[in-house]
């Protein structure tokens, strides 16, 4: 029993750990991003709710026959609505003494009178309260998962005109009656289609594993249901990417939390290093982390340089004295991301091999060395795609506005020193001799290499927000072990323009599909 007891106790941990993964990305919507979602929303349900369809209405009093058809919405006045957070996993949507004009078609038949012409109706008193629960479905997409609605109208009239308005306002209690009863009926089942369905298509733009571009992509599906307080609402993604040649390849996430507690901005995207290194990672596992320069793309003074160093073994493979140098630049192992509260750095280890390309035979090595250097890792947003630029000089960075300006301007407070150093990998003595090697290196890897990388991350990864909003007045800032960055949100497009460029198709039944998205090429996607 005691064996038990201890064997309990040292699986607990890893238990614990199992069921809470750490997110590589999470990101937090405040009470003021919900504000500017329910200025946004409201429209959108005020659009649904114009599309109401009542069913006719008909009936007899005595001699009296009445007809009530082709029943239309003409104005709604939705002034008083709320949309708030309920935890643990609601948002609840109430709107309160509303009111929704309608026109109707009449038709009254009495004894041999007939008489035909519309009816101006007003509901009052219009109250809707609709909660929303939140959840993350089988394929770790965000989702309306059930919606509950209560609707009530206070009271209702009827303006009535023509030669029978005498007759129709006696028989005003039964149609009044009748039409406050069928309008009341069909405000929920248009909210429960509007949330349940169009809704749910808006976050179906939200990625979950797309490609990032013909090595890599990003899994962003969310590792458990959303948690929600009464002022905040945090996402939990797994945010790690994978090489396309081996999908399947989880690399397990050992790096620190990130911890939100701003509340100021709009919305907050936190990253933590397991987000970056994946990405490394990956690009390693793809085998792409190779750069070789050969002839003209060597610098001349370089190539002077390395001749002269390397004299005395070009000498002996006479007469191949003339033969062009290739330079070989492969990591060695997947490089790391540091992110501390004074920058973001990038430790890389690598083999520069040098070798002689005489004509018609096979290639020379002239030397292998290591070089081991720590990159400056500038961290900045551009609409919605996460982008990343490396320098290998030494950076004093100054407090700056709003992230929209370009590289390379900072936009937060670090001061990073690069790091870079080379040296034999057969012995102490030709590391000496290397060492006049150093700066021109470091300058061949600054000015050649280094813009070669940035172009192939200038694309950057999109993070995940539904389509039609976007980032602004971005602001990075920097922490132990993660990143985060705090914006305001604004809708480049309206609710109704998105969904119903998605709308799903009424005859074919939706699926949600865990294959990666092919990387879009439509820059104002990003």
């Amino acid at each position: 029993m005691a064996a038990g007891s201890c064997l309990l106790l040292l699986l607990l941990p890893s238990l614990v750990t199992a069921s809470h993964s750490p997110p590589g990305c999470k990101i937090r919507i405040t009470s003021k991003g919900l504000d500017l979602v329910k200025q946004e929303g409201l429209r959108f349900v005020e659009q649904e709710l114009h599309n109401i369809t009542v069913s006719d209405l008909h009936g007899n009093e005595g001699q009296f026959q009445y007809n009530i058809s082709q029943v239309k919405v003409t104005d709604l006045q939705l002034a008083f609505s709320d949309l708030n957070f309920q935890p643990q996993q609601h948002l609840v949507f109430d709107i309160n003494n509303a009111s929704i004009s309608l026109r109707f078609r009449r038709q009254l038949l009495y004894w041999f009178f007939y008489d035909i012409g519309s009816i101006n109706a007003s509901a009052d008193g219009v109250q809707i309260y609709t909660v929303l629960q939140l959840a993350k479905d089988e394929a770790g997409r965000l989702k309306i998962s059930n919606m509950t609605c209560n609707a009530s109208i206070a009271r209702m009239h009827a303006g009535f005109s023509g030669t029978l308005r005498k007759v129709y306002e006696f028989l005003s209690t039964f149609i009044v009656t009748g039409m406050r009863f069928l309008l009341s009926q069909q405000i929920c089942p248009s909210l429960e289609h509007a949330s349940l369905v169009l809704l749910n298509s808006l976050l179906d733009t939200v990625p979950v594993r797309n490609y990032v571009d013909e090595h890599i992509g990003i899994d962003y599906s969310l590792l458990r249901d959303p948690s929600i307080s009464t002022d905040t609402l945090d996402l939990d993604f797994k945010g790690m990417f994978f090489p396309r040649v081996r999908e399947d390849q989880e690399l397990e996430n050992h790096a620190v939390e990130p911890v939100i507690k701003e509340t100021e901005r709009m919305v907050y995207v936190a990253f933590s290093e397991y987000f970056f290194d994946s990405a490394m990672h990956s690009y390693f596992q793809a085998g792409v982390l190779t750069i070789e320069l050969q002839g003209e793309k060597i610098p001349k003074d370089l190539e002077v340089l390395l001749r002269a160093t390397f004299f005395g073994t070009i000498f002996m493979l006479s007469p191949s004295v003339d033969a062009p140098l290739r330079l070989v630049l492969q990591v060695s192992a997947p490089p790391r991301c540091i992110i501390k509260p004074s920058g973001t750095s990038v430790s890389v280890s690598a083999f520069l091999n040098i070798s002689l390309v005489p004509p018609d035979r096979p290639p020379v090595q002239l030397s292998s060395m290591a070089m081991e250097t720590k990159l400056s890792a500038k961290v900045y947003l551009q609409g919605k795609a996460l982008r990343v630029q490396l320098d290998l000089r030494r950076y004093g960075w100054g407090p700056v506005g709003a992230l929209g300006e370009s590289p390379p301007h900072p936009t937060h407070n670090c001061f990073l020193l690069s790091r870079f150093r080379i040296y034999s990998k057969q012995s102490a003595l030709e590391s000496l001799a290397l060492f006049s090697l150093q700066a021109p290196l470091k300058t061949l890897l600054q000015l050649t290499i280094m813009p070669i990388i940035n172009e192939r991350t200038k694309k950057g990864v999109q993070i995940p927000l539904p389509e039609g909003m976007d980032f602004t007045r971005e602001v990075v800032t920097n922490h132990a072990g993660f990143l985060t960055v705090g914006a305001d949100l604004h809708f480049s497009k309206g609710l109704r323009e998105v969904i119903e460029k998605y709308r799903p198709v009424p005859t074919a039944t939706a699926h949600s599909s865990s294959q990666p998205a092919e990387p879009s090429l439509d820059p104002s996607s990003l």
